[in-house]
């Protein structure tokens, strides 16, 4: 039996989005999961172990005929818990990039997810109910040489998703966002970083990340920053001149990076 109240979470097919989703399924929730590629649907099997009602749509959350499809799907259904996960990276150099791959971070990372927000936000906030938790990361807080565009875009949803919490105050939706560091997903291999530092080292559990993500979303909590190491490396950032923070993260993210010392 499920308690039938409906979650919907995008990039959910592996990472911090699959773990969202099976903690919702854990605690009764039918759920709509969302990805960019067919692996969405072995994870909707897994899911519906849980005795719970899950529907996958494979969707270019790029593009907004893919939200639409989406929002297609979910129909009239009313939505308690939304989550805006998907995500996508891109390493090299800003000028050595190409121009497709640069405008898909930035039209899944902010085009479809602000767009989503737009939709399904304006209707949990008619219904007067509901929570959303945005994923954004600690790279917001950081110019991110040889990541600039998807640490701008994770800058854009940080100040973004708090802002429209602010706007909800009084609708009876609360606005959450997660900010992650480095986590142990398939990132970085879609981002094309595994010669870097970032992309070698040891990173945050996804499990252990969604915990702390969910657990502030249903606390109602403005924002939280997942791993002490991470609340750290961000109140350093406060403090840290934007030239001396770009000089630190070229160390991270330099192409041939990981062999050096």
């Amino acid at each position: 039996m499920t308690n039938a109240n409906l979650a919907v979470v995008t990039g959910a097919s592996s990472g911090i989005g699959k773990e969202l989703a099976r903690l919702c399924a854990k605690d009764g929730y039918n759920l709509v999961i969302a990805a960019d590629e067919p692996a969405v649907q072995q994870a909707a099997e897994a899911l519906a172990s849980h005795n719970v009602m899950v529907e996958a749509i494979e969707a270019d959350l790029a593009s907004l005929e893919g939200v639409d499809q989406l929002i297609t799907r979910i129909g009239d259904r009313d939505i308690d818990l939304l989550f805006l996960n998907a995500g996508r990276g891109l390493g090299d150099g800003f000028l050595d990039q190409d121009w497709q791959k640069v405008r898909r971070v930035i039209d899944t990372n902010i085009t479809g997810t602000v767009y989503l927000a737009h939709e399904l936000g304006a209707r949990m906030a008619r219904r007067g109910r509901g929570r959303i938790l945005f994923t954004g990361s600690i790279a917001g807080f950081m110019p991110g040489t040889f990541q600039a565009v998807y640490n701008g875009t994770k800058a854009f949803i940080d100040s973004f998703s708090i802002a429209l919490r602010h706007e909800m105050l009084d609708t009876g939706v609360t606005v959450t966002v997660l900010m992650p560091g480095a986590t142990q997903t398939r990132f970085f291999e879609r981002a094309e970083m595994m010669d870097t530092k970032v992309g070698t080292d040891e990173k945050d559990n996804p499990a252990d990340v969604a915990r702390t993500g969910y657990d502030a979303m249903m606390a109602g909590e403005e924002q939280v920053i997942s791993g002490w190491k991470n609340k750290l490396q961000v109140a350093a950032a406060h403090v840290t001149p934007a030239g001396t923070l770009a000089e630190q993260h070229r160390k991270m993210a330099e192409p041939g990076s990981a062999s050096r010392d």
